[in-house]
């Protein structure tokens, strides 16, 4: 029974990404385009280009990932899903966690396979992109649960300005982590401190946010 309601979660929010392709396209639009920003604005300068390329696209990725968080629960609140999962006889925080992974797949997944275009955009060095990879494969789960903890709290005061406000500050040291792990191997040091710490907070995340999520979206819903 448990695991029947995990697989129909995980296939409702997957068909409901094949069924609007434009809401789960519109997030890795919006990065290519803010990574593709930085250059035109900065000018082409290759020096300074790959000095600011990790940085700017863990930026691009942070700004993706915020803009995909708003279809995680508005429309089921309005439609009245939320209210039905609260009755379903598996833990909410089950349901929670199929549903985060299928957000990842429909924006974290696509964000990484477009980033060697942003990397060639900022003149990185090929070395450097398996590092890149690995540090966003990591980093945009913490990203995504993250700001789906925010989402669930201000669900009910649709407060999506004080969303923001409350998501920023938790990111940093993911994007210190995830862009340093890079740095480092542009000045010919180990990233493994670096992706280290980030999986750290990937674990700590990854645990701990489905029953975080689930808590807060009984209070908003309450």
């Amino acid at each position: 029974m448990m695991l029947c309601a995990l697989r129909k979660q995980f296939a409702r929010e997957m068909l409901g990404a094949f069924r609007q392709p434009g809401d789960a396209l519109a997030p890795v639009v919006f990065y290519l385009i803010v990574g593709t920003l930085f250059p035109l604005a900065l000018g082409a300068d290759p020096q300074l280009l790959v000095k600011i390329g990790p940085g700017a696209i863990w930026i691009a990725a942070l700004l993706a990932v915020l803009l995909s968080l708003h279809k995680l629960f508005r429309a089921d609140l309005d439609n009245g899903y939320l209210d039905q999962l609260l009755l379903l006889p598996c833990p909410l925080f089950l349901l929670i966690g199929a549903r985060l992974l299928a957000h990842w797949l429909q924006t974290g997944l696509p964000i990484l396979l477009v980033t060697p275009l942003l990397a060639e955009s900022f003149g990185l060095d090929y070395n450097l992109l398996p590092v890149l990879l690995a540090s966003l494969a990591i980093g945009t789960p913490v990203l995504l649960v993250l700001g789906a903890i925010n989402e669930a709290l201000t669900l009910a005061s649709r407060g999506g300005a004080l969303l923001a406000l409350l998501v920023l500050p938790l990111y940093v040291p993911t994007l210190v982590f995830g862009s340093g792990a890079v740095y480092a191997v542009q000045f010919g040091e180990s990233p493994a401190a670096h992706l280290s710490l980030l999986g750290a907070l990937a674990v700590v995340s990854l645990l701990f946010s489905p029953w975080a999520v689930a808590t807060a979206l009984r209070i908003s819903i309450d």
